[in-house]
């Protein structure tokens, strides 16, 4: 396989020799209810799996150097409210001031980025840790924007930890690559069986000079949840579009360039709910790229594909406010970011 190949990979299983798997065709659900890829080239795996990505290519993205921007928070639970009780920040990463969506006293802070974009080199550190019973919305101003990078990717670390019975929903706006971009994300989330952790995320293709998508060079995602003190899921993503055959093609994303994710951990999943949620989202999947798996956590995993960022931003917000409406009986999100 040469660098230049198009790839799209997801979870810890690999090749033999611990290259990624290039899967033949994505075609819409299968009869397990994810998507039509194989396991090991998109799925999400238990404790129990041995990370076969092993490679520094594909493993966890390093930590070395300065960072560009650095942001901690602290959140506990006082009265009826959740408030930080430490916040710190550092270069190109702020916070807004809190605010309060509705009753519930879940607080809510929006992550912002002076420069506007993440650049070649660029590292960034976000730490976050949620008390007993304290609940955390965490968003973005705006859609992260990662540009050339040409002599070192950028990268963004996150370190979450949730505590028993606490709650944190991470929802950020989606994330472009522009052309020559090469971005490295890890998200590693340590939580109590009593916890809940609801992350979403959209990866959209920037545009090149001459108005074609996918031309960015690579973004490789990971993310680590342990539940308990147990790795509970291991999800890897790797898309490399290359330079000679985009990734929208027929034998990677069908010709769907967006893809959005949401990973769910809390004691509540069953089967039943990944029915509902099934049934829920089905009319606004009306190619049927939508896909939702049972994890072992227990959580799930949402996966969907399309030609724009409208459809998976839609289709994930219904499935956040399902939740919000069961669980805690909250009106739909509404992040009154514009």
């Amino acid at each position: 396989m040469t660098e230049t190949a198009p790839v799209i990979e997801r979870g810890a299983g690999g090749g033999a020799d611990g290259e990624p798997v290039i899967p033949r065709r994505l075609s819409g659900p299968s009869a397990a209810g994810g998507l039509g890829l194989p396991d090991a080239a998109y799925g999400i795996t238990g404790s129990a799996a041995v990370d076969r990505t092993g490679s520094p290519a594909v493993g966890r993205l390093g930590t070395h150097g300065e960072w560009a921007g650095t942001l901690s928070l602290s959140i506990d639970r006082r009265g009826d409210r959740s408030i930080a009780v430490k916040q710190y920040h550092d270069g190109a990463l702020r916070v807004l001031r809190p605010h309060y969506l509705d009753e519930s006293g879940q607080v809510c802070y929006v992550v912002i980025n002076p420069g506007g974009a993440y650049l070649g080199g660029d590292k960034y550190l976000i730490e976050v840790d949620v008390a007993p019973g304290a609940e955390l919305l965490l968003t973005t101003q705006s859609a992260t924007k990662v540009y050339r990078t040409p002599d070192s990717r950028a990268e963004q670390h996150l370190h979450i930890r949730l505590a028993a019975g606490a709650r944190m929903e991470l929802l950020p706006d989606p994330l472009i690559a522009y052309r020559e971009a090469s971005y490295g994300q890890v998200t590693v989330v340590e939580m109590d069986p009593g916890a809940s952790f609801v992350m979403a995320e959209v990866v959209t293709p920037g545009w090149s000079p001459d108005g074609k998508l996918f031309r960015y060079d690579e973004i490789r995602m990971r993310n680590e949840i342990s539940v308990g003190g147990r790795l509970a899921v291991l999800d890897n993503l790797l898309i490399r579009p290359g330079t000679g055959s985009p990734v929208d093609g027929m034998s990677f994303m069908d010709r769907h360039t967006h893809l959005g994710s949401l990973l769910v951990m809390d004691a509540r999943v069953d089967a039943a709910l990944v029915d509902e949620l099934h049934a829920a989202l089905a009319p606004l999947d009306p190619q049927g790229q939508l896909g939702i798996t049972l994890l072992d956590g227990p959580g799930l995993a949402l996966r969907a594909l399309s030609g724009s960022t409208e459809p998976l931003n839609e289709m994930l917000a219904a499935a956040v406010d399902l939740l919000r409406g069961r669980w805690h009986g909250q009106d739909p999100l509404n992040l009154r970011k514009y």
